[in-house]
């Protein structure tokens, strides 16, 4: 039976280290979500992603109203985002909700009854998100290069409609924007440029 239990034990031990083992350092964590924001505002952006133990935590303080989000490495693909400071609210209580499990229909329900009772705030303006993606294979998780990466951009609008800002419901075209979730506090346009073939 102390076999059995050590043994269990040793294997609990290693299945640990190799889930810590695949989080990149902090600065390749920095260095690679700092690739989804504008290039000049990357200096002085903050810098959320993760810690040994696979916790979640600030990596680096920065001055500006841009926020990036490192890579979640218990995700397939690799994808980092940047977005306005105004959008922090809205994005960790999504971040809150998908650590209680909740479904996708689930957080967005709950956050439009938050948004609409006062208990969430959302940005009064517009404001952005990037999202910058590739595959697992294209990601150097030792130097942070990406390679093939891809991004696209996503402008809140709260409570917008196809009506208020004149664009369609879905994109005619590959590249033109389009307004997704419209009339509710999620309302955003989506841009996804055509990826090269």
């Amino acid at each position: 039976m102390k076999q059995l239990t050590t043994c269990l034990a040793f294997q609990l031990f290693v299945l640990a280290a190799c889930s810590q083992s695949n989080i990149p350092s902090a600065d390749v964590q920095i260095k690679s979500a700092l690739l989804a924001a504008p290039a000049e505002k990357r200096d002085s952006a903050t810098v959320y992603g993760y810690g040994s133990n696979g916790e979640w935590m600030l990596l680096r303080k920065g001055s500006n109203e841009i926020i990036c989000v490192a890579d979640d490495p218990q995700q397939a693909g690799f994808s980092v985002a940047a977005y306005h400071v105004d959008l922090q609210p809205f994005m960790e209580r999504g971040r809150e909700l998908r650590k209680e499990k909740k479904s996708g229909n689930e957080i967005f329900d709950i956050r439009e009854k938050e948004t609409k009772e006062g208990k969430l705030k959302m940005p009064k303006q517009s404001a952005t998100l990037f999202v910058f993606s590739a595959k697992d294979e294209e990601f150097n998780k030792q130097t942070g290069e990406v390679q093939n990466g891809y991004l696209r951009y996503v402008v809140y609008i709260p409570y917008a409609t196809a009506a208020s800002t004149g664009l369609p419901l879905k994109p005619e075209k590959p590249g033109m924007p389009w307004i997704m979730n419209p009339g509710t506090h999620g309302a955003h346009i989506m841009i996804s440029p055509p990826k090269a073939q």
